[in-house]
């Protein structure tokens, strides 16, 4: 029994893929009789994962450890009062939770697409940051010149899997927070009015608007000094301010 151990090992060693019933098998075509449950015994027993996945990176694991150096792009419509349809690309970082717009068009041709990733390279130099891979759906309007200009920075396109955008769920669940706050209540004219829209957004998001991933803090703003002060916290005197007339609402302590 030990020389069929030592064979069981040495299959999960070199095939990290094969899960026990996989090595039952390969046992089986060598002639060698023995239980599947056998098999089981003597990986857990050697403190091997039986599972077939013991060495693999799970997509979840990929996400946790390479979130400082992630981004993750999407494309999503909306529609101007005239009935044009209008095309936003968007750029989130999973660390931070930075959104950046890249542009809104009603043709995003493969030239203004390359452009856009020619701005994303320049935008993401001067803020000094260092990503090295970069989300994406499979979505036709992506020329391979925009994967390409990423490429020569060092960043590695990933592409989602066929209809699971859960592989991009940061930049989906910021979609539809963009969609709900904003895109839903407001009556968009033609591209420049919803670029500029979209811009106030992106600074709100930015510097103003609490995430959990953040412990309610904004992607380019900590959190203030706590207020301490008994007779400022019974005395509070918050302002408000409007931001694109009134859609959105940002909170301060008067001066």
């Amino acid at each position: 029994m030990r020389s069929i151990r030592q064979l069981v090992l040495r299959f999960a060693k070199e095939n990290p893929n094969w899960g026990y019933r996989r090595i039952h098998g390969e046992l089986a075509m060598l002639g060698i009789k023995i239980a599947a449950s056998t098999v089981w015994e003597i990986l857990r027993a050697a403190g091997i994962d039986p599972a077939p996945q013991r060495s693999t990176t799970t997509w979840a694991d990929f996400l946790h450890t390479q979130a400082d150096a992630l981004l993750a792009c999407d494309f999503f419509e909306t529609v101007t009062l005239t009935g044009t349809r209008l095309h936003v690309l968007a750029v989130i970082e999973h660390a931070s939770r930075r959104i950046r717009i890249l542009g809104a068009t009603a043709h995003p041709t493969a030239a203004w697409v390359t452009q856009a990733a020619r701005n994303l390279v320049i935008d993401l130099e001067d803020a000094g940051h260092h990503a090295r891979f970069l989300i994406r759906d499979r979505d036709g309007m992506y020329p391979r010149l925009f994967d390409a200009i990423l490429a020569d920075t060092g960043i590695k396109v990933v592409l989602t899997g066929i209809r699971m955008p859960r592989m991009n769920a940061i930049m989906e669940r910021w979609v539809r927070t963009c969609r709900r706050e904003l895109l839903d209540r407001t009556l968009i004219w033609n591209p420049h009015h919803l670029l500029c829209a979209l811009r106030e957004f992106e600074d709100h998001y930015n510097n103003h608007r609490p995430h959990r991933a953040l412990g309610q803090a904004s992607p380019l703003r900590s959190h203030p000094e706590p207020v301490t002060n008994p007779g400022q916290i019974a005395h509070l005197n918050i302002r408000r301010r409007d931001r694109l007339s009134g859609t959105l609402h940002e909170y301060h302590h008067a001066a």
